[in-house]
């Protein structure tokens, strides 16, 4: 079982940063996929950022050059540092982890994980 846990969000005006936090614990060895996936009200929940399990990174077109994923492998944690941020981007961004071994093929689709935070809200204000 692996637990994960996300912070990092806040308050910010259009065209400010924010840097979500996202640290895993419990059993880490599996190659998992680790994403970011957000939800506006009134929303479905969609796909932000995704390491897939060998390594390759995911975007969502919407966030794609203003968003990188990144993570630190010695201690379980992956990062999202989110800029030039529109009001748009306001949602609860959500950590999830893949249970096993995960393709890029898959790394954005919510049905692929099983792990997932608690959500951390981020709002953004024009």
């Amino acid at each position: 079982q692996v637990h994960v846990v996300e912070s990092g969000g806040g308050s910010v005006q259009s065209g400010g940063s924010l840097r979500l936090s996202c640290g895993a614990s419990g059993d880490t060895t599996r190659r998992q996929c680790m994403g970011w996936f957000r939800q506006g009200a009134g929303k479905e929940r969609e796909g932000v950022a995704a390491i897939d399990s060998d390594g390759k990174i995911l975007y969502a077109d919407a966030v794609k050059g203003r968003f990188t994923i990144s993570q630190d492998k010695a201690k379980n944690t992956q990062y999202l540092q989110m800029n030039s941020l529109k009001p748009e981007d306001t949602a609860m961004y959500y950590c999830a982890a893949s249970a096993y071994y995960c393709s890029s093929w898959y790394a954005l689709q919510r049905s692929t994980y099983t792990y997932w935070g608690q959500g951390t809200q981020v709002t953004v204000s024009s």
